[in-house]
């Protein structure tokens, strides 16, 4: 081939998009560049479709691709909208809580896979948050503990103090992404809605509770790893017998 064939064989084009392509595309550049801000809402859809010299139908399809990822939100009612959701770690739990409860709904996947998974991240989390805790930390766990001590085993706040205690301890590690994925497993999982929830569990749950933040609060790596590791291994052999019975 000869040098201007070569020449004339080069490519210059790029695919073209289509309408609904190109207004997905700009608004999630917008987003993701922070022109379009967290909670911000975008535009009535009349206005926005004028906007972009689009159909309404051609803006919904763009705005409801844009909702499956995440990017923004659809409240209904006279004070709804379209928002721009936030994208930060938060944002990732929530994705892959959403991911993980389709999932198990469906029966994709099963309780006790996601239980694992959880303890193999639990477990690296409580290590990281021995060497990264703050002093701020340690006392939030601390009261979250003394509140579970006072609560009865059929208090409401039961399952949101567990939840809270869990992500706590993953926020500690100072890895925000392994923050955001124990808080979606945990809440998927939430051990404490399966669970007989006896006294006597109750207060097995409190002691190794107290065992973990003690553990963290010494800075001892080791022994917050195997007490995370002994805790949920209690949980799940007790949800394994009550699911023998």
């Amino acid at each position: 081939m000869t040098e201007e064939s070569r020449q004339q064989a080069r490519t210059i084009g790029q695919k073209v998009l289509r309408p609904r392509q190109q207004v997905e595309e700009y608004i999630r550049a917008m987003i993701l560049s922070g022109e379009l801000k967290s909670g911000e809402m975008l535009p009535p859809e009349a206005e926005l479709a004028s906007q972009f010299n689009v159909s309404r139908g051609t803006l919904r399809e763009a705005l409801r691709s844009l909702t499956t990822q995440h990017l923004l939100r659809k409240a209904p009612g006279s004070r709804g909208g379209n928002f721009v959701r936030s994208v930060d770690h938060h944002s990732l739990g929530s994705v892959v809580t959403d991911s993980l409860h389709n999932l198990l709904t469906l029966g994709s996947i099963v309780f006790t896979e996601v239980a694992e998974v959880r303890q193999y991240l639990e477990a690296p989390a409580a290590r990281l948050a021995a060497e990264h805790r703050t002093e701020e930390h340690l006392e939030r766990l601390r009261d979250i503990v003394r509140r579970q001590k006072k609560a009865s085993v059929d208090d409401p706040e039961v399952p949101k103090l567990d939840e809270r205690f869990h992500s706590l301890i993953a926020e500690a590690s100072g890895n925000r992404v392994l923050a955001a994925l124990v808080a979606a497993l945990h809440h998927e999982t939430e051990p404490v809605h399966y669970l007989d929830l006896s006294p006597e569990v109750g207060r097995a749950t409190v002691r190794q509770h107290h065992a973990i933040v003690t553990a963290i609060a010494a800075g001892d790596a080791d022994a917050a790893e195997d007490a995370v590791v002994e805790h949920l291994t209690y949980l799940r052999e007790h949800l394994a017998l009550r699911s023998a019975d």
